[in-house]
């Protein structure tokens, strides 16, 4: 079924569309309407909660970023500021990249992508296999200074680089108002009293709580992160210390909490052994302070659906050593 929201806008015409961009549309109306999985082993110690999960490893890139990606794709080439020769330019922790690099393989314009060395093995393997172009930036400044580099080289030369700067692009956020959103209010009938999301670009939290608190203002969201500056949870910020994005409001959130990377590990390898659903880190951070919601909501005595987002399977953290640790 595809998902209309990313083409139904004016100015997205198929029939003014190359071959090649037609393909590119055709991959991104199998982006969003992912599957709403029950989480019932996190949740049997608390009754009367519900706990819900988005599975955006369903998406054909395999992450929740494909969302965002093929909406700043869709309005670039709108705008016309992407297409005719012109490269793609982004910084990325890792998923962003990755969907950008499908979708440039698809559409058929070129993609420069700047992170930081140590992401993971698996990352580098599906950039390189989609024939992205990558410069690697120093691991100790994180993903800040994959943003410093990305800017570096847009100012350097504008006619050369569409950058994206996925960070500021309100496209992204938008991807989330008009379809995350109302698609955690179909899939729980309405019912969802909390909902829980990383904080990365902020993206997929600023956009699913603007849609969410206008279909229902009692909805409560809550804004995760790590606990520290120096942390494992790949792809999120720690917003006090890091380059925080312009698209993030922190009004929106009702609540953050902060998780422990450790936390995050030994949940992971929990909701594989116990759930069958192998994820990865920052969407076992998610669950994490999903299920601090839940014991809270539970000793209180009050009822609960509470809907998080996995933002990607395991697939690209196979190789990090906590899932062989304390076996």
């Amino acid at each position: 079924m595809a998902n209309r929201a990313y083409i139904s806008e004016p100015g997205w015409n198929q029939a003014e569309l190359t071959r090649q961009e037609r393909y590119g549309s055709e991959l991104i109306d199998r982006i969003g309407n992912t599957p709403l999985i029950r989480l019932d082993r996190v949740a049997r110690s608390y009754p009367g909660v519900t706990l819900l999960a988005k599975a955006e490893w369903v998406n054909p890139g395999g992450s929740v970023k494909d969302r965002a990606a093929a909406s700043m794709v869709r309005h670039a080439l709108m705008a016309g500021r992407l297409g005719n020769g012109k490269t793609l330019l982004d910084a990325t922790s890792g998923n962003t990249g990755i969907a950008f690099a499908m979708l440039g393989a698809s559409f058929g314009f070129p993609v420069k992508l700047v992170m930081p060395s140590n992401v993971s093995p698996e990352r580098k393997r599906i950039l390189k296999a989609y024939g992205a172009q990558v410069e690697w930036t120093d691991p100790d400044q994180s993903s800040d200074g994959a943003i410093r580099r990305a800017r570096e080289i847009a100012a350097s030369d504008p006619e050369t680089y569409c950058y994206m700067d996925q960070y500021s692009n309100p496209a992204n956020w938008r991807a989330h108002y008009e379809t995350t959103g109302p698609e955690i209010w179909k899939q729980t009938g309405g019912t969802v009293t909390h909902f829980v999301a990383g904080l990365g670009t902020s993206g997929t939290f600023m956009g699913t709580v603007r849609r969410l608190k206008e279909l229902k203002p009692a909805v409560q969201a809550i804004s995760m992160q790590p606990d520290s500056p120096f942390h494992g949870l790949e792809g999120l910020k720690h917003m006090a210390t890091a380059i925080v994005p312009a698209i993030y409001d922190p009004k929106l959130a009702d609540r953050n909490i902060d998780v422990e990377t450790e936390l995050a590990y030994a949940m992971a390898k929990r909701l594989a052994r116990e759930e069958g659903v192998l994820v990865g880190i920052s969407a076992a951070a998610a669950v994490v302070a999903s299920e601090q919601i839940a014991k809270e909501e539970s000793e209180a005595g009050r009822e609960a659906t509470i809907v998080t987002v996995l933002p990607d399977s395991a697939d690209k953290y196979l190789s990090e050593r906590f899932w062989e640790e304390g076996d």
